[in-house]
């Protein structure tokens, strides 16, 4: 199978919240990198990390709009899209949408690191409390 096609196929799981899916697709020892450099290692820390951020953003998609590959590396440029449910109900005010990328290493069928491009600002800008308007 093309690198390409497993990382499509792990952004499929992304867009549907399939954690089982996404850990299916992801070597024993996994290692996710987030916007600020940090790392995370380990298909079950992984597992647990993806369900909860499936829990607290709601909808989270990611729209590819090209990709990129050389041999194991495939990169993705699109959008990614969301919104914050904290621990309420999803509210309009609390949805997101940032262009961004995504680098995926892949060995053998499964995906080994997984790195994230984003400007974090207009995500956490989403999760701030707002006041709420006086009755």
């Amino acid at each position: 199978m093309r690198a390409e096609d497993v990382v499509l196929r792990f952004v499929d799981a992304i867009n549907r919240a399939d954690v089982d899916r996404l850990a299916a697709l992801m070597t024993d020892d996994h290692v996710f990198v987030d916007s600020d450099g940090t790392r995370t290692a380990g298909r079950d820390v992984m597992r647990e990390g993806w369900a909860g951020y499936f829990a607290m953003m709601a909808d989270y998609r990611i729209a590819v709009a090209e990709t990129y590959s050389s041999g194991a590396t495939v990169v993705v440029v699109g959008t990614a899209s969301g919104t914050y449910v904290g621990g309420g109900p999803p509210r309009p005010e609390n949805r997101w949408s940032v262009p961004a990328a995504w680098r995926g290493v892949v060995k053998g069928d499964r995906v080994a690191e997984w790195q994230v491009f984003v400007n974090p600002e207009p995500i956490r800008a989403a999760m701030r409390p707002r006041a709420t308007p006086e009755a």
